[in-house]
């Protein structure tokens, strides 16, 4: 049995030791682009099945076929979302300024609402202990004039930024091109380079790429449809800020369980304690048999049998990374969930002696001839 000798075993730590440093020097030079990053990794594991169709019509042309889809990405998500986020911030002030010169008055419309509320809906907030309305309605004026006054103090802020947001879209783009252009050498070198035996890291790798897709597409995507689907019901009941409220359905909808209820269902009660019967009821049907069959329709379809995470898991890992990374949190979190149980999968395998030759998960199998391309 060979040994190595120990002046051999004293250098390889030492060089082990400064591939640590050097990657975590590497990484914190980094940290300030890391979201410019994190997006750029995601929009070309999104876009390569699409680039990969451009280079089997376009074979030897890595260069256009990258800059086409590259195109792509700009103008069916980048320039969408650019003048979504002008339009949201002209409401969201409008509303602001609406409420702050008293045309919206917050304690007159709770007062109509504690108004109009049915005997036996008033009996049962009282057997809840709630009677202290007037309370209530200065708490919940309050709050409603804080949150809106720390949103304009957030938009001001953007505004102020446009110019380093402007230089982290760049970096995207760019980084971008370059990962669907190299992608697929890229996953090789990494393939390579992972301390890791080979079945374990083709394990990991592809259950990164495809949690990946599947949080964009069965998530991003979904929240997307509801919202504009919740926005344009607000809009043709006459609700006003419809816009504001279907990217408040859109944000909750990544929620499970409870999703863009949290803000169609206040709306619709309201409709119909103050005496707007039909429009409730129609905000009612919209909402439960329209926003909220979208997503029991749309994610299976979109998502089909690549993962399937737990509904407790999504809204754990979801929240919580949103906490720690903040809007980035809401891939991060259910990736790290995804690449948590698929890793505990492998070892658990290990430990029983079934090996790892068989799916992860019983939506995702591993490929074990080639890496998996970005």
């Amino acid at each position: 049995m060979n040994h190595k000798p120990q002046n051999v075993r004293i250098e390889d730590g030492v060089f082990l030791g400064f591939v640590l440093i050097v990657s975590i020097a590497f990484a914190l030079v980094i940290e300030p682009f890391f979201a410019a990053i994190l997006w750029g990794v995601i929009a070309a594991i999104l876009f390569s099945p699409f680039n990969q169709t451009l280079l089997e019509k376009m074979p030897g042309r890595p260069n256009s076929a990258a800059g086409l889809t590259l195109l792509i990405i700009i103008s069916v998500v980048i320039l969408p979302a650019i003048i979504l986020g002008v339009a949201l911030v002209q409401e969201a002030t409008l509303f602001y300024g609406r409420i702050e010169s008293g045309e919206i008055n917050i304690a007159q419309v709770f007062a109509q609402f504690q108004a109009r509320l049915p005997d036996w809906a008033s009996a049962f907030l009282a057997r809840l202990g709630i009677t202290n309305f007037a309370a209530v309605r200065e708490m919940l004026s309050a709050g409603i004039a804080t949150s809106f006054r720390a949103v304009a103090a957030q938009l001001f802020q953007i505004g102020q930024s446009a110019f380093s947001f402007f230089v982290a879209l760049s970096v995207t783009l760019y980084l971008t091109f370059f990962l669907l252009r190299d992608g697929p050498s890229l996953a090789v070198r990494l393939d390579r380079a992972a301390p890791l035996r080979l079945t374990h890291r083709r394990a990991l790798m592809q259950q990164f790429v495809v949690v990946t897709r599947a949080t964009i597409k069965g998530s991003i995507v979904v929240a997307i449809v509801q919202g504009m689907i919740g926005g344009t019901v607000f809009w043709a009941l006459g609700i006003p800020a419809p816009l504001l409220w279907g990217v408040l359905m859109g944000c909750f909808s990544l929620i499970p369980a409870v999703g863009t209820g949290l803000v169609w269902v206040p709306v619709a009660l309201y409709l119909l304690a103050t005496g707007a019967i039909i429009k409730g009821v129609i905000l009612i049907a919209c909402g439960v048999f329209v926003i909220g069959l979208v997503d029991n329709l749309l994610r299976p379809i979109l998502v089909g049998r690549d993962t399937r995470l737990p509904d407790y898991v999504v809204l754990i890992s979801t929240l919580g990374g949103i906490d720690m990374f903040g809007i980035n949190g809401i891939v991060i979190g259910p990736v790290i969930a995804a690449l948590f149980i698929a890793t505990w999968n492998i070892v658990t395998r290990m430990r029983t002696g079934d090996g790892i030759e068989g799916p992860l998960t019983a939506q995702s199998a591993i490929t074990q001839e080639r890496p998996p391309p970005l």
